[in-house]
Parts: structure tokens; sequence; C-alpha cells
């Protein structure tokens, strides 16, 4: 692998991963608004619509990220994002991270797709370690995560300060030998 410069289409039963593009704007900018993403995120400060655009424009000229619109087969909405960020290429390694706004939760879709990214990344690209941060007032997510594959490794204490509480942030990782016998065992 030399970096993430293709931009595949991933399918899986119930959804399509496909490159982010600014036809995305409107549905993404509509979960990014949603209370529950902005905390579940740890978003904060606002973007302009040129700004925003202009950045959703550019996904598919970066090589040291893959950003891909999570897409509902069935009714063929986007309902997130799922992104392979802050790649390092000398420990074959990256980050991962989800959006799913409301119109796509709590139907397995951000798993599915959680599943498709990083199957991409381990099996295609051969990258050997994929991980990630949830804050510890998600426990719904960290549980999907596990499910996907994910160890929690460590705890950064009080890593988010939200509303005047501080809050960690749980890491957590999947190593490829760790994914192929998973799924050598879900193939048995």
């Amino acid at each position: 692998m030399t970096d993430f410069s293709v931009k595949p289409t991933l399918t899986g039963e119930r959804v399509v991963l496909r490159p982010l593009g600014e036809d995305d704007y409107d549905t993404l900018m509509a979960a990014m608004a949603d209370p529950d993403v902005i905390r579940f995120t740890g978003s904060r400060g606002e973007i302009t619509e040129a700004e925003y655009r202009e950045w959703l424009r550019t996904r598919k000229d970066q090589t040291d990220r893959l950003d891909l619109a999570i897409v509902e087969k069935a009714t063929g909405e986007t309902v997130g994002e799922a992104v392979l960020n802050e790649w390092s290429p000398e420990v074959e390694s990256c980050g991962f991270r989800i959006l799913v706004g409301p119109a796509g939760q709590n139907r397995g879709l951000g798993s599915e797709a959680t599943r498709l990214i990083v199957s991409y990344a381990i099996e295609e690209l051969g990258l050997h370690r994929v991980e990630l941060g949830v804050y510890a007032f998600n426990p719904r997510a960290q549980r999907a995560y596990e499910k996907a594959g994910f160890v929690v490794e460590g705890i950064r204490r009080q890593a988010l300060k939200w509303d005047g509480d501080r809050y960690d942030d749980v890491i957590m990782a999947v190593l490829a030998p760790e994914w192929k016998a998973a799924a050598l065992r879900s193939e048995a």
C-alpha cells in the first residue's frame, strides 16, 4: 500500500460505502446538527457552508485519508460517513472514525459500515492496526466496536471537557491477526 489515493466503493447487505462528495452536504450537515451526534463526536466550532462544501469537494484528492459516505441500500440515502485517517505507513496503521446521523441509527448500518471499512483496511490495504477513540459516555458505540473486533487498549483520562464535565476517551484497536482469526471463526 502506498496511500489512500484509491477511493473504493464497498458493498454490504444493507449499506454501500462510496466516495464522499459535495452532493452529501445536506445530509451530513443535518446529521452533524443533531445534539447526540455533536456530543458523541465531541464536535466543536462552526464551519461555513462554503468551507464545508470545499472540504467535501476535496475528499477525492486526499492520499493520506479515505472518506466514504455510508449509503443505505434500501433507500439510496446517505446516513453518515466512515473515515480512515491518521495514516502511518511506517507502522502500517491508521485511525478510524464514523458518524451516523439519526436517520441511520439503531438499525445496524453503522456496525456493517464499520466491518466493511475495517475489512478493506486490513484485507485489501494490508494495514496491521486500525484504532479509534470513543468517549466513555457512549457505551453503546463501544459495544458495537467490540463486536467488530476492537479491543480496549487504554484510557485517555478526562480527554474531553463537555458542558463543564470531563470525560475519558477509551482507546480501542483491532490488529490484522485478530481480524483475520475472527473472520475465519465467523465463516465456520
